[in-house]
């Protein structure tokens, strides 16, 4: 599922930054989705700000099992979009795409509660984000702060950075967890794509 992207298709296409919502982007305060409750995690507001200055499109890529499990109805997203678009103003970038995986295939509402290829680990969001807005999932990177956002980012074939909040050792033995770079936050994780960007020349491409 995805909601209206901000960026239009690019030609040719360009790398771009994907973004886990909670526990990269905002502080994990579950469901999270009113507007009133969401706060940036650490080193996100300063991480978004630094980010922006590369001119690709920062993407969030978000599971929302909430909607499936019965938790919140699916309008509730677009009130949380909103406010997301808000709080990367403030942070001086662009939110340039919102897609979301309302499916869990233990919920309890019937149109969502299935088996899919958009719920991470799977890279389905990255691929339909690739084909709506001209995106080389090559050059682009995919941070987030769990195993499943690590394997989805690298089965669609991006660079990932781990944001080390003591889950990461998790699901270890599968080498599609494994991510090419560790950060403390999304602060740092920006600090080193920038630093790659600038060592080739050529956006996220490490």
């Amino acid at each position: 599922m995805l909601e209206p992207a901000i960026y239009p298709s690019h030609t040719p296409p360009i790398g771009a930054i994907f973004l886990n919502k909670d526990g990269a982007v905002l502080m994990d305060i579950p469901p999270n989705v009113d507007p009133l409750q969401m706060r940036f995690a650490a080193g996100a507001f300063a991480g978004l700000d630094r980010l922006g200055l590369l001119g690709l499109p920062l993407i969030v890529i978000s599971n929302q099992p909430g909607v499936a499990l019965g938790k919140f109805p699916v309008d509730k997203l677009a009130p949380m979009r909103s406010q997301l678009e808000k709080m990367f103003v403030l942070a001086g970038t662009v939110l340039g795409g919102f897609y979301y995986c309302p499916h869990h295939p233990k919920g309890v509402h019937p149109l969502y509660s299935t088996l899919c290829n958009c719920r991470k680990p799977s890279p389905g969001l990255l691929r339909l984000a690739a084909q709506r807005q001209g995106i080389d999932l090559a050059r682009s990177w995919l941070i987030g702060n769990i195993a499943d956002d690590i394997e989805a980012g690298r089965r669609a074939g991006c660079r990932t950075i781990l944001l080390d909040n003591g889950i990461k050792a998790e699901r270890a033995q599968n080498e599609w967890c494994q991510p090419h770079r560790v950060e403390a936050d999304l602060d740092g994780a920006s600090r080193w794509i920038c630093a790659q960007s600038a060592m080739t020349g050529q956006g996220a491409m490490a």
